[in-house]
């Protein structure tokens, strides 16, 4: 614990992010006053190994706590971390539908070896397991990303790809609950609607996020679901409330990125509706220092429910399990070589 901050202090209701390598002057001030739960790491932040772990702690020096620090490292079209640095994987489905029935192990052994590469660097979380349930309509920003169409066949693999992060001592963050899959529009520049009735709902795009309803931390779908309410996901009690109720999760629920252009409003009005909607905490990624500014001013601190919900997803941040990381490495290119990936 930093000085002047003693263990009952509040988190600040946000997940930020910084404009590059390391911290500027005026960062630095807003992530001391406002001490963010946690940060957000995008390419333009990856530079070296030696930058990276001095930016996280940088980070956490100036949020006065050891913030969570998470990142999109999905593999495919979104992985902050690349070759030649680190590893490049094709995308999720890709593999998944290589493996066959050995997808739940070969989804383990990859986000077991990215755990590792991001545990060296300081960052302790990564934006997976993504367990929207793919269709022949999904948009195609997230059709590849997905595991699978089969909503059991998609939770399985998604406990995997969970543990093999837990395991090396990074914490996941399911994705996009309640469900994405459905979703024929862009969430990033529009704002799906998905008009099914909420029975099929809960038979297929639920049901993965209820059966990871465990999970430490979870993400909002920017995304309209007619059968339960008229206002986004994110935004909506009445969805919200099914996710804590229905589904089950009781987890640290933050906002998929609050100024993405499904969400329409001005970022700090945004913020408010999220966290009065039900939502822990805030995430806002690619905005001024201004807007950063404005979105933790307007989340202020953690309700004590979202504290409550921080504290014990916490817990579940643990040093890695000790394993040679060369032979999972070999596992997995031997697995995927039997079956035709070679």
């Amino acid at each position: 614990m930093h000085p002047g901050h003693g263990p009952l202090s509040r988190f600040g209701a946000t997940i930020l992010d910084a404009e590059g390598l390391r911290l500027t002057p005026g960062e630095k001030a807003l992530f001391r006053e406002t001490r963010p739960f946690g940060f957000i790491l995008f390419a333009r932040n990856i530079g070296t190994h030696d930058q990276i772990r001095a930016l996280c702690a940088e980070m956490r020096e100036a949020a006065g706590h050891d913030a969570v620090i998470t990142i999109d490292q999905e593999g495919g079209r979104v992985q902050r971390l690349r070759a030649p640095k680190w590893r490049d994987w094709i995308a999720p489905l890709d593999l998944a539908r290589q493996a066959g029935a050995e997808a739940e192990r070969a989804m383990y052994l990859r986000y077991r070896l990215i755990a590792a590469e991001l545990h060296a660097l300081g960052i302790d979380s990564n934006c997976a397991p993504l367990v929207d349930v793919a269709g022949p309509r999904t948009h195609p920003f997230l059709r590849d990303r997905c595991y699978g169409e089969a909503a059991p066949a998609v939770a399985a693999i998604g406990r995997a790809v969970a543990q093999g992060s837990l395991d090396g001592g990074v914490l996941p963050v399911v994705k996009h609950i309640p469900g994405h899959g459905r979703a024929e529009a862009d969430s990033h520049h529009d704002l799906p609607v998905i008009q099914d009735a909420k029975i099929v709902l809960h038979e297929a795009d639920f049901k993965p996020f209820r059966a990871l309803n465990d999970l430490p931390m979870g993400m909002t779908a920017h995304l309209v679901y007619s059968a339960i309410d008229t206002r986004p996901a994110t935004l909506s009690p009445k969805v919200m409330r099914m996710i804590r109720d229905e589904i089950g999760f009781d987890g640290l629920i933050m906002t998929d990125d609050i100024s993405m252009k499904a969400l329409d409003g001005d970022l700090p009005a945004l913020t408010r509706d999220a966290l009065a909607a039900g939502c822990d905490v805030v995430l806002h990624c690619n905005g001024t220092l201004g807007e950063r500014r404005a979105v933790a001013e307007a989340a202020g601190e953690m309700t004590d429910e979202a504290q409550r919900r921080a504290g014990r997803a916490l817990t579940w941040r643990t040093a890695p399990v000790s394993v040679d990381i060369e032979t999972l490495s070999a596992e997995l290119g031997a697995l995927m070589r039997e079956h035709g990936n070679g």
